[in-house]
């Protein structure tokens, strides 16, 4: 198993950074590892819907790692599970109101099964890299005019 997880506090109210994170084609604006994201069914920002997301993996050769929101707490929670890739981990962004500032928690999941198993150790790092990267998010929205 693999396990990651980063914090950081954001200048801006709760629902703002919720609302940054529900909506999966805001990833190519932090993640520096998005080549493409397009919505591939559902609604945007809602739970159930399905983005379509090619990241650049080993050797810099895209990978798919199409996710799914599957929950939704306004304010508080975004969970969601990749569903595409060679690894498919778990994940969620968890939100805590800190006065007119938000803790941000994002934290990755993994289990693999099988021959994945050999995988474990490259997904860690790369999981590790993947939620240091909520520095990146947190200059992003703070660049943003505040509601």
């Amino acid at each position: 198993m693999a396990l990651a997880a980063y914090e950081v506090v954001i200048n801006r109210d709760a629902m703002t950074v919720y609302g940054f994170l529900m909506d999966g084609l805001n990833n190519s604006l932090w993640r520096s590892g998005v080549r493409s994201i397009a919505l591939q069914s559902g609604e945007r920002g809602q739970k159930g819907a399905v983005y379509q997301q090619t990241l650049t993996g080993p050797g810099g050769r895209p990978i798919a790692a199409d996710f799914k929101i599957t929950e939704a707490r306004p304010g508080a929670e975004v969970r969601f599970e990749v569903i595409a890739g060679p690894a498919r981990p778990t994940g969620g962004y968890y939100l805590s109101t800190e006065g007119p500032a938000t803790r941000l928690r994002f934290a990755l999941e993994y289990h693999p099964k099988g021959l994945q198993k050999l995988m474990v150790g490259m997904v860690q790092k790369t999981m590790e890299a993947e939620v240091a990267q909520l520095e990146q998010l947190k200059a992003v929205i703070e660049s943003r005019p505040a509601a």
